[in-house]
């Protein structure tokens, strides 16, 4: 079974559902421009670049700001 992306720790980085899904389509879009495949290689298993972006927004690696 594949590994599910840590939504609820994403959550708390932003604040909304609504946020974290504008925060994940853009960081996306940022890891397709760096390649053209939509596949991260990881440790074991490819990763989808929608994934990682889940990730990188949950672990703190890349940081939602609000532009109003």
């Amino acid at each position: 079974m594949s590994k599910r992306p840590d939504i609820e720790n994403a959550l708390k980085q932003v604040g909304s559902r609504y946020e974290l899904v504008h925060a994940a389509v853009k960081r996306t879009r940022q890891l397709l421009e760096e390649g053209e495949d939509f596949f991260i290689r990881g440790e074991r298993e490819l990763i989808k670049k929608t994934f990682q972006a889940i990730e990188d927004i949950a672990s703190g690696k890349v940081k939602v700001v609000k532009t109003e």
